[in-house]
């Protein structure tokens, strides 16, 4: 029995462990000779595990625009910045990434990160996607979706100019963001 209940402890950590951005589709990984569920369970798990995050997704806004053209927008956001005094962040993803879809969300609908992104960047969703990957933009600023995953920012100040790059994973809580951490990154780059 306590062979069954360590199986069972270890499983249930490697799958906590492998829900980030970056390993989403990599559940199946816990399954092993000695585990308690079979492999049929394991694509069970996974089917219904993805069944949800496809209805969560279908609920949420779709902020990031596949047709249009990156480099155009972010010069005229820079124009806009200069001229408002706001730094830029750039949030890379794309309407197939559940966890951009969920930082979105988190942002809009809290109130105190609403007011602090609206009141000192303009704020513009990178689009990454099989049908446009906007490669010019993001060898720019480093590719930094290959480093880190899906979101990341990338925050310009007011003349374009790259300032700081930041991995979304330390700012989640769970299936979600920790509102501290979120808060955080946004005040540590606001304009002087």
């Amino acid at each position: 029995m306590k062979k069954i209940h360590l199986a069972f402890s270890l499983m249930i950590s490697s799958l906590l462990i492998s829900c980030s951005q970056k390993t989403e589709n990599s559940a199946d990984q816990y399954v092993s000779k000695d585990s308690v569920m079979s492999e049929s369970d394991s694509a069970a798990v996974k089917a219904e595990r993805k069944k949800v995050q496809e209805q969560e997704k279908a609920k949420l806004d779709k902020p990031y625009r596949e047709d249009e053209n990156a480099e155009e927008k972010i010069e005229s956001l820079i124009k806009q910045a200069q001229a408002e005094n706001k730094n830029i962040i750039l949030q890379a993803g794309g309407n197939w990434c559940i966890w951009c879809l969920r930082f979105n969300d988190f942002v809009q609908k809290t109130p105190e990160l609403k007011k602090l992104t609206d009141d000192h960047y303009l704020y513009y969703h990178l689009n990454y996607s099989p049908k446009n990957k906007n490669e010019k933009v993001f060898n720019r600023y480093g590719n930094p979706g290959e480093k880190y995953g899906y979101p990341v920012f990338i925050v310009l100040d007011k003349n374009g100019k790259l300032i700081h790059t930041q991995d979304s994973a330390v700012l989640e809580d769970g299936n979600g963001y920790d509102l501290e951490k979120v808060k955080n990154f946004f005040t540590q780059w606001i304009p002087n």
